[in-house]
């Protein structure tokens, strides 16, 4: 679904009939997967309005945990913030 170009009609029709044969294989563990992606639907294709992500901002704040992580209890808010906008400014 992801690697054609489709327009965002296309991709919701191919994401409704993998989601219908998904349900019709039975298989039990998917439910999980089939949970979350009847909640994100819209998120999920939102994707092909512009072919955006948010993969920056994730990961992004995988740097901040991972640098506050070091720190394991910040004292100065203040400081922190200051390292945070000098390391990843």
């Amino acid at each position: 679904m992801y690697d054609t170009n489709n327009d965002k009609n296309v991709a919701m029709l191919k994401l409704a009939h993998w989601y219908r044969k998904v349900e019709e294989s039975g298989f039990k563990n998917f439910n999980v997967v089939l949970n979350s992606i009847t909640v994100n639907y819209q998120s999920i294709l939102n994707y092909f309005d512009n072919r955006s992500t948010n993969a920056s901002a994730e990961s992004f704040n995988a740097k901040i945990k991972g640098f506050r992580s070091q720190f394991r209890g910040v004292r100065k808010i203040d400081f922190f913030l200051f390292r945070l906008s000098n390391l990843f400014g």
